[in-house]
């Protein structure tokens, strides 16, 4: 009978999360380098090399892969004959597992959890409480996959009640443009069918710890109906066109996972949950003997890539640039940012509309300024700020005409912009500019200086000022309202339907 000690459970928990905060699993990174060098669209396809050189640098320096380094989801199997020693419930050793390791000092992770979640959405500041779920299993050991969740790709999830007779392949093709680009693709879909609502989400989020193996599946393939779901919507999910970061190009989906169970006769519950560029996640066992071993992935699966700027970027001086300048840019621009931005995401635009609302004066002039969508990680060591990805821009978009009010010029996030947010992008004569989602480590690269200007109690969602040298954007809505995150998935979605003729 294993005896399993409390502070080898939380320590293997806690190593585990330092662990995929900075190493993709082995199977993605192949995945994305194989993408990578059969993409044909420029934009897609330099998202990719940037997430890729993001990976390699976030494993050589252990730095989070994203500024978002998530909600903690456990997944821990018992085994029957297994015993804990101590009393802790396995809620309390998970959490204060992620506890230790969200607070490491040598590699602090971003606090993004908020209680009261209704109401006062206070952060926790540890990232506590994880989501733990338990099953009870045959055998004497403990089976734990761990990973960390990302907000972007989680509020992409879906749910459906279909009709036993609905197509869900249909269904499918219908939600995932839907999604738009705020999960980051190129990534995974995990998809549960059957069971009750609440069993198809656990099993659609089960279903991406598994491990990437659909070009396997399809040289061998399919030996059952889910086998050949996953190779149908592999295929047809990819003709969308949708591509890296939403840009348009050849791979949105690196792999189609799904799980089922037996549900009622008169119902047929789908969901689907997509997995962003910052995949995290991790299997160990333990079996009394100590903490559990996580071995890195080979140097030699990281490719030969290394993203670098692009020759026909522009250079933009921030701190000189004006309105004029900036409607001569067009979309798909590559451009370098230096000079000063401000930062700001959902808690910072919700107290600006409050202060407006109350007549009173903001402590930040936004006036001929960009404002950055981002909630970086805390910097350690000599580091100006830790990794500070964009978020996403759609949850900004009801803020757009109020922003844009303050003579702000223009704003920097990640997927697209909603009908409305463009209509108010154009008649202010703004633009908007879209930075990799998942490339947070080669971004923070740019940042020299960072410093807070307010709202410092709101933690990671304060407003920052970075001064940034050479910070890498690509024009994503240009004055006129023309959105790359609309021209591009258009064009390759037309491109790919003639390559299959």
């Amino acid at each position: 009978m294993a005896v399993i000690k409390t502070q080898d459970f939380i320590e293997s928990i806690a190593d585990a999360l330092q662990y995929i905060s900075y190493y993709h699993p082995e199977d993605y990174i192949r995945a994305l380098a194989a993408a990578y060098a059969r993409e044909e669209s420029v934009a897609a396809k330099d998202a990719i090399a940037q997430i890729l050189t993001n990976s390699r640098m976030c494993a050589e320096g252990k730095r989070p892969l994203c500024q978002d380094t998530g909600i903690v989801v456990a997944f821990i199997k018992v085994g029957m004959q297994a015993r804990f020693e101590g009393d802790m419930t396995l809620e309390a050793m998970v959490n204060e597992g992620v506890r230790r390791a969200y607070l490491h000092p040598d590699n602090t992770l971003r606090a993004s959890i908020v209680s009261d979640p209704a109401g006062a959405r206070k952060n926790t500041r540890d990232n506590t409480p994880a989501i733990t779920h338990v099953e009870m299993v045959a055998g004497d050991k403990v089976e734990v996959l761990v990973a960390a969740k990302g907000g972007g790709s989680e509020n992409k999830s879906k749910l459906a009640m279909l009709n036993p007779n609905d197509s869900i392949v249909d269904w499918v093709l219908e939600v995932v443009p839907e999604m738009g680009a705020g999960w980051c693709p190129p990534g995974m879909l995990g998809i549960g069918i059957g069971g009750s609502a609440e069993k198809a989400m656990l099993l659609a989020k089960e279903s991406l710890m598994q491990p990437i193996d659909i070009q396997d599946l399809m040289v061998r393939g399919p030996q059952n109906r889910i086998e050949e779901l996953r190779l149908e919507l592999y295929d047809k999910v990819n003709r969308l066109g949708i591509g890296a970061q939403g840009l348009g190009g050849l791979t949105t989906v690196l792999d189609v996972k799904i799980l089922d169970y037996p549900t009622h006769a008169a119902s047929l519950p789908v969901a689907i949950i997509p997995n962003c560029a910052a995949t995290r996640h991790v299997h160990f066992t333990l079996d009394g003997s100590g903490v559990a071993v996580l071995t890195p992935p080979s140097p030699d699966v990281y490719p030969d890539v290394h993203w670098a700027p692009s020759p026909q970027a522009k250079r933009v001086n921030l701190d000189t640039i004006t309105r004029e300048e900036t409607q001569t840019w067009k979309t798909g621009d590559t451009l370098l940012l230096t000079g000063k931005i401000l930062t700001g995401r959902d808690a910072a635009h919700k107290r600006i509309q409050t202060m407006l609302s109350k007549g009173e004066p903001l402590p930040v002039d936004f006036s001929n300024k960009f404002i950055y969508y981002v909630g970086p990680v805390d910097a350690v060591r000599d580091e100006a700020v830790g990794p500070a990805g964009p978020t996403t821009a759609t949850r900004m978009d009801s803020y757009t005409d109020m922003m844009l009010n303050t003579g702000l010029l223009g704003s920097i996030g990640k997927a697209e912009r909603g009908e409305a947010a463009l209509a108010e992008i154009a008649r202010h004569k703004s633009v908007y500019l879209m930075a990799v989602g998942g490339a947070a480590y080669l971004v923070s690269k740019a940042i020299k200086k960072s410093r807070v200007l307010a709202f410092e109690d709101l933690g990671m969602e304060a407003i920052y000022e970075f001064d940034v040298v050479d910070m890498p954007v690509t024009v994503a809505v240009s004055a006129d309202g023309e959105s790359a995150h609309i021209s591009g998935p258009a064009h390759w979605k037309k491109q790919i339907a003639l390559h299959a003729v």
